[in-house]
């Protein structure tokens, strides 16, 4: 009888783990087929594709569609209000964007992970209100930006070119001596 159970416990084990590898890995659907955005370029996560096209709310009801953006060299970043080194890099962010955005033809665009979030919109509010924050932050309500972009560690930052492609992804924070750097590197 203990063997039995013994095999019951492993078997819910490997089940368990099977599953949830299936969920990490976005297994348990089928990917969406990367599409031609024209004979150049794909619609994707890697270098030189152009990352997935979105259109969110912010807080103040703005709509931000990534695809308007083309021409500008954009800092796309996903953020939660409870991660610590979110917490770190939002004042670099907020500084650049104060300082150099505009000259340097940049759009911060910082996308709240809001179906992440454990305070709420009252949480990210008082966040951004505590920071001072004056770029867009758009409101990812119901996680797709965050799916489409396969976001699992946070911050994570996509920096895109005036062409709209990506350029680099960076996970984990940034300073505003790294923002300079990889801004300086995109077209």
């Amino acid at each position: 009888m203990k063997k039995i159970i013994g095999y019951v416990v492993a078997l819910l084990v490997v089940g368990t783990m099977v599953v949830l590898m299936f969920k990490m890995n976005g297994s348990s659907e089928q990917p969406a087929p990367k599409e031609a955005a024209d004979e150049t370029n794909v619609i994707g996560l890697d270098q030189g594709n152009i990352p997935p096209d979105f259109e969110l709310t912010t807080f103040e009801g703005d709509v931000i569609q990534l695809s308007e953006l083309k021409g500008k060299k954009v800092i796309l970043n996903f953020w939660a209000s409870w991660c610590g080194p979110c917490k770190a890099e939002m004042p670099h962010m907020q500084n650049y964007y104060e300082n150099h955005a505009a000259d340097d033809n940049v759009e911060v665009i910082a996308v709240n992970m809001s179906t992440q979030e454990r305070g709420g919109m009252d949480g990210v509010q008082a966040f951004i209100e505590s920071y001072g924050l004056t770029f867009p932050i758009p409101l990812d309500k119901e996680g797709t930006a965050t799916l489409d972009y396969e976001i699992f560690t946070i911050p994570t930052t996509f920096m895109l070119g005036t062409d709209g492609t990506l350029a680099q992804k960076v996970i984990g924070p940034m300073d505003e001596k790294n923002i300079r750097t990889l801004v300086d590197q995109l077209d």
